[in-house]
Parts: structure tokens; C-alpha cells; sequence
């Protein structure tokens, strides 16, 4: 067992083939497009976002051209909220709503008449941070990018003699932030929503009525901000690997200081030593009970070890204490074992009966160091 694991440690050190280093978390910042990138998963309480803006808007549809822009000119408020799930990727939902101005030239009266209403709308929409999707992200950037596309509705208060009048809505639009500080950005954008033809109550036999806006305003964000790169192991893991990978390198740099001739060594008698005991570690990702590839070595060894041995195997499964609750972690602890287990039998070919299960959730800790305890031991007594 320990020869398997020294070569574990030597095929480590020929893929890492640099010296050893501290790995840092990559928070807040990739170093490849969002698109080719892992994030954690936040809190449900993080990333979420209220926008605060005003604007003009102008209803667009059928006898409106022939009125003046100034006199299709509306002001609207505009408040948003919403949540990012990953640096390029979000949901929203917008409320909006004020004067309208619409004009009808079928009327009998000389000029156009103009009907001024209030309306209200709102949209959930989807919203793609092109600049965190197609570039690396970087959560201190300057500017971003933000194309969007949702569904909603509007509605047309009735207004003396003339109906009310609602729509679904198509809307889509261009969303540019500014970052103006950790927690505050300045927003521009503009937007359009496709309505259904009799929204302004003139029957022309159009497909579409359309209303046009843009706004300015400012995003507040609550929560944490920032995202972070998942990376394939435990820091943790990584650095203790990375001690033992050094470690090996100095005992070889004491080894090519020796003679190269040395004096003939008395012949020794060789002994035999009956190897009855063992243990191994397979360590997973936070919340998972899945066994990743670079865990099977150990498995491996634990099999070939039983093989030879004719030995039984406890399969003990662990979860760390500063995630999840006792009940929860228990059942996670269960699931981790049996996976270890099921993979001893029915990949290597162990007999069921050699092999013992048992789970201690988070209540028991082998290890001082939290995330080291996310492991399943498999050992077998002297």
C-alpha cells in the first residue's frame, strides 16, 4: 500500500512539473471566458438587485406619426428587481407605467385627436451579461454589456368615453451598466414592447402596436456581489498534496549528492512482513456524494489490498461540520459510504461480504481540518 501510494505521489509531481504553491481562491475574477468557466453556487440570499429609473417613452401605431415627437413624448418611472445566478446570466422583473398619448386623424374635428391616458406595465425577463460571457469575468469592470428578452403585460386605463384596453407584451432590449461602486451602478437603457394591433384603440389592420422607451437610473445590489471559480479540489487537499510533492523532490536532491561508486552492502536476509491492516481516504466536493476520477486510485489500492489479503473492509462515511445540519449531513455521510462501497463490488469485483458500511455525518471529525471531513475511511483493523 505504501509503494502504490508513493507512485500516487510521483504521477502528481510529474503533472504539476513547477514548484509548489499556495492556491488562492478566484473570487470575484476569471481567468477564462464566463462561458468555459465553473461557479460556485451563491446563497439564495446573494447577487439579487433593485433598479430604481426614470425615462420617455412613445406609443408607436398607426395615425401617432403624424403627430409632432414633443407631443408624443411621455415620462415614465421604471423599478426593477432581480437576481444574477452566475456573472452572465440573470432574471428580472420590471414594472413601469404613466401618461400615455396616442392620436386618431378619423375623426370628424379638423386635427388630430389626442387621447392621453395612463398605462401600466410589467415584464419577467432574461438578461445576458455579454461582456462576463464572451470575456473573462471580472466583477470590478467598468462597463457592461446586457442584452435582455421577457414577456409581460400592459394595460390601458379607460379614460372618459373611450375603453380600456391590455396586451401581452413582447419586450427586449439593451441594458448598459456603469460601475460606480461595490454595491451601486449607473444604468442606460433602452427597450422596446410589441403589443397587440388595437392597443390604441384604432382598428387599421396592423400587425403590431409598439411602444419605445429609455431610461436612466441607478442599481443597488444586496448580498454578496461576487462570484466564485469552482476549482477541481479542496485547497486544502491541494497544498498537503503539494507539501508531500516537495518533500519527495528534496529526498531526491539528497540522493544525486551521494558517490557514484559505493562499497559492495552485505547480503541481508529477506524477511517477510504480513500486511493485515490498511487504510485509505476518498475525499469529495462540498454537498456531493459523487466519487470523482481522481479519487479511484485509492479505491483501486483498498481493492487490490482485500484481494491479497483476503481481508475484510470497514467503509466509514463523514461530512463536515461547518455545512448543512446534523440530520442532513448524516444522510449525506450514508450516501457517500454506500457509493464507496458500490463501487468496490461492482467495479473491482469485492465481495459484498467482505465489506462492512457505516456513516458518522458530521458529529464525529477525524480530521482538525474542516474540509479534510468530507471523506470516506476505508480501514480494516490489525
Amino acid at each position: 500500500m505504501k509503494t502504490k501510494f508513493l507512485f500516487s505521489l510521483c504521477f502528481l509531481w510529474v503533472a504539476f512539473n513547477v514548484s509548489a504553491q499556495e492556491y488562492q481562491p478566484q473570487i470575484g475574477f476569471s481567468t477564462e471566458t464566463g462561458a468555459k468557466t465553473n461557479f460556485k453556487k451563491n446563497k439564495a440570499v446573494d447577487n439579487w438587485f433593485i433598479s430604481l429609473a426614470g425615462g420617455g417613452s412613445i406609443l408607436i401605431g398607426d395615425d401617432n406619426g403624424q403627430a409632432s415627437f414633443a407631443d408624443r413624448l411621455n415620462i415614465n418611472p421604471q423599478l426593477s428587481f432581480g437576481k444574477w445566478f452566475n456573472p452572465y446570466f440573470a432574471f428580472r422583473v420590471q414594472l413601469t407605467g404613466g401618461p400615455i398619448v396616442g392620436y386618431d386623424a378619423d375623426r370628424t374635428a379638423p386635427t388630430l385627436f389626442k387621447q392621453e391616458n395612463t398605462f401600466f406595465a410589467s415584464h419577467a425577463d432574461f438578461l445576458l451579461d455579454v461582456t462576463n460571457l464572451w470575456a473573462p469575468y471580472r466583477e470590478k469592470k467598468v462597463f457592461r454589456l446586457i442584452p435582455w428578452v421577457g414577456l409581460g403585460y400592459a394595460q390601458r386605463l379607460k379614460n372618459q368615453d373611450i375603453s380600456r384596453t391590455e396586451s401581452p407584451t413582447l419586450n427586449g432590449g439593451i441594458l448598459t451598466a456603469f460601475r460606480l461602486s461595490k454595491r451601486v451602478d449607473l444604468n442606460v437603457e433602452i427597450q422596446g414592447s410589441l403589443l397587440n394591433e388595437d392597443f390604441n384603440r384604432i382598428y387599421k389592420y396592423h400587425l403590431t402596436d409598439f411602444i419605445a422607451q429609455g431610461t436612466v437610473g441607478l442599481t443597488f445590489k444586496l448580498g454578496k456581489t461576487d462570484f466564485e471559480v469552482i476549482e477541481p479540489m479542496d485547497y486544502a487537499l491541494l497544498n498537503d498534496l503539494n507539501s508531500q510533492i516537495n518533500a519527495l523532490r528534496s529526498e531526491n536532491e539528497a540522493l544525486s549528492r551521494r558517490p557514484v561508486s559505493c562499497p559492495d552492502c552485505p547480503s541481508v536476509v529477506p524477511t517477510t512482513i504480513v500486511n493485515n491492516y490498511a487504510e485509505n481516504v476518498v475525499y469529495f466536493r462540498l454537498n456531493s456524494a459523487r466519487i470523482d476520477a481522481n479519487q479511484q486510485i485509492n479505491i483501486y489500492n483498498t481493492a487490490e489490498f482485500m484481494k491479497e489479503n483476503k481481508a475484510p473492509i470497514k467503509v466509514i462515511g463523514y461530512a463536515d461540520k461547518k455545512t448543512g445540519t446534523s440530520t442532513y449531513n448524516l444522510t449525506l455521510s450514508e450516501k457517500r459510504a454506500r457509493a464507496v462501497a458500490k463501487e468496490l463490488i461492482e467495479k473491482y469485483g469485492i465481495s459484498s461480504d467482505q465489506i462492512s458500511i457505516e456513516w458518522k455525518g458530521s458529529d464525529v471529525q477525524p480530521f482538525n481540518e474542516n474540509n479534510w471531513n468530507r471523506v470516506v475511511i476505508m480501514t480494516t483493523g490489525k
